[in-house]
């Protein structure tokens, strides 16, 4: 019986060893075969296994456990297996799930832009017209009495008794008895008449009859729109006055705005064509006859002007209307890149370039410069070429992954290539730094600890009693222990400590609290780097998910991720980047060389 259990034994101990060996065939022994490569799981800088949340990315610890936002088991971090931190290698189907698209660039011909301009309507100036009486005399009759009356040429507007017109007429009948000794007289009454414009036909009349006509009708010289009335019934009117003024809307002028840097690219003669809410279902076309020499001061813009014929009088002076000018640029062969495809950073602008010929689909980053738009493009000047592939759908999302994955971004450039050592800016001070300063820098890590919990547990009234403490503690700190560039550097981190500290004392509100916090562990870390410490072991972690995903520091005396940033929300989301201090290179700015500088 005894035998019998060996032997059981011994097949179960080969079964299960068999089983271990066939799951090393079938899934891999290193890594996960997906997609037909290799992925390798990430470690910090302590070889520990960073998890990771499948639907939520940015999550990143050095435990296994539960997605803090969805609850889903967290899983290895898969790292981007190349070895230049602007390429970002996906699988075929998170390109897929992405809905990744891409372009290929071609240089286009003779590049034009669609320019976006309103206006409106106005009367054309050259038309605009006033009638005027060329008598003096009290009006006795109006026909043209409100705003807006149509006139046309040849009509009565007006009828005038004239004194002077009675006297002229009575001196040219009295002209007349004396023609045969006098034929001058007849002359100078007949023009004195004419120079007030009455018609040969009336001077005739009254020659002929030898009756004076003590009114005179006035007619309209000029046809139009009346747009102001000056005068009414009974009025004694001078020779010259204005009775109303007209226009003529059978010809109109449309005004556009144009912006100060679309300018360049506008020229007489160009084309615009346009719509008004009035005339819906009905485009209307114009060329540019005038631009104003000017820019309004207000507005930032100069007014283009067209002509239009206005047939029908669909178009009324002040509406308003909508153009679209085709801008010619004034350039040959010109590459262009789709705005889709272009992200703005401050004043960069990055794209993601498609690498040809690999096995699995990699994205590289690129900074370039552009020119001005051009419909849904924008003119290349440097950083892209004719040919390359460009990402126009899904750049946001592959930027975000290659800002969680360390690697080149909108928000992340100073990356280095994987296997080399990291550089730092800050100096090394550690070798002749006195234990005594590191040990009182310990004692204030040992303040800022207490801070740190204060915002773990998300408690305003802890947070600002520990900082107190920790600006005591500050105070205690002896700078002159540090000598030269060493002394100068401990002074500039304590300002940071001084400011933010004392913000964090007198804001009530947790969150901003939580911001002043960043600067003052930046500080402290910056410290425990340059001039080392002395006592237990400190630890320096990340979140990168605080302050909307720009990330955020802190230290511990524990590797047990417990975030400052998040409380309770996301305990332990983040992962630990080393013990302090981290392995740096030798700073120029060693002790050594600047022991002999005082302050």
């Amino acid at each position: 019986m005894k035998n019998q259990n060996i032997k059981i034994s011994i097949f179960v101990l080969i079964a299960l060893v068999g089983g271990l060996g066939l799951g090393y065939v079938l899934f891999g022994g290193n890594g996960d075969n997906h997609e037909g490569h290799n992925l390798v799981e990430s470690t910090n800088a302590s070889g520990e296994t960073i998890y990771t949340c499948s639907m939520h990315p940015q999550i990143r610890q050095n435990e296994e456990g539960d997605c803090p936002i969805c609850g889903m088991d967290l899983i290895p971090l898969d790292e981007n297996a190349s070895s230049d931190p602007t390429v970002l290698e996906m699988t075929d189907a998170a390109v897929k799930l992405s809905n990744i698209q891409t372009t290929i660039l071609g240089q286009t011909g003779k590049a034009a832009k669609e320019l976006t301009l309103s206006g409106k309507i106005q009367a054309d100036e050259r038309t605009a017209a006033s009638q005027v009486t060329h008598l003096p005399g009290r009006l006795e009759k109006v026909y043209v009495t409100y705003t807006g009356e149509r006139v046309s040429q040849g009509q009565k507007v007006a009828e005038i008794y004239s004194p002077d017109l009675i006297a002229a007429q009575q001196e040219l009948l009295e002209a007349l008895k004396y023609k045969d000794v006098n034929a001058s007289l007849v002359d100078a009454a007949r023009k004195k008449l004419y120079y007030w414009k009455i018609p040969k036909s009336l001077v005739t009349q009254v020659e002929q009859s030898g009756k004076i006509q003590e009114t005179f009708t006035l007619f309209a010289e000029t046809a139009g729109v009346v747009s102001n009335i000056r005068v009414s019934v009974g009025d004694y009117v001078r020779q010259g006055q204005s009775l109303f003024d007209v226009l003529n809307l059978n010809q109109l002028w449309v005004l556009f705005d144009a912006y100060e840097e679309d300018l360049a690219n506008v020229s007489v003669g160009d084309r615009v064509r346009f719509t008004t809410p009035a005339v819906p279902n009905r485009t209307f076309t114009t060329r540019i006859t005038f631009i104003n020499p000017t820019i309004n001061a207000q507005t930032r813009t100069a007014s283009l002007r067209g002509e239009i014929v206005n047939r029908g009088n669909k178009l009324k002076p002040e509406m308003f209307v909508t153009g679209k000018l085709q801008a010619r640029i004034n350039s040959s062969a010109q590459l262009t890149v789709p705005k889709s495809a272009v992200m703005w950073t401050g004043t960069r602008s990055v794209v993601y370039i498609k690498i040809p010929n690999t096995d699995v689909p990699s994205f590289k980053f690129r900074e370039i410069e552009i020119g001005e738009g051009v419909g849904q493009n924008y003119l290349v000047k440097s950083g892209i070429e004719a040919g390359e592939e460009v990402v126009t759908n899904g750049a946001f999302t592959i930027d975000a992954a290659a800002q969680l994955n360390n690697q080149a971004s909108m928000m992340n450039q100073n990356v280095a290539i994987k296997g080399t050592e990291p550089t730092s800016d800050i100096p090394n001070y550690q070798v002749n730094t006195p234990k005594e300063f590191k040990k009182q820098l310990n004692t204030l890590a040992n303040e800022y600890l207490s801070l740190k919990d204060a915002f773990v547990q998300t408690n305003d009234m802890a947070a600002t009693k520990s900082v107190l403490v920790f600006l005591k503690t500050l105070e205690k700190v002896d700078m002159t222990l540090v000598k030269g560039d060493a002394h100068i550097y401990w002074m500039k981190q304590l300002k940071v400590f001084e400011i933010h500290g004392k913000k964090i004392s007198e804001l009530k509100d947790i969150e901003a609290q939580r911001k002043q916090f960043q600067y003052v562990s930046d500080a402290l870390i910056n410290s425990l780097q340059a001039f080392g410490t002395e006592g237990k072991a400190l630890y320096k972690q990340h979140c990168p998910m605080a302050f909307d995903n720009k990330g955020g520091d802190w230290i511990s005396d524990k590797k047990g991720i417990r975030n400052p940033y998040f409380g309770d929300k996301m305990m332990k989301c983040g992962i630990v980047k080393g013990e302090l201090p981290l392995a740096i290179e030798t700073s120029k700015k060693s002790a050594t060389t600047s022991q002999g500088h005082r302050h």
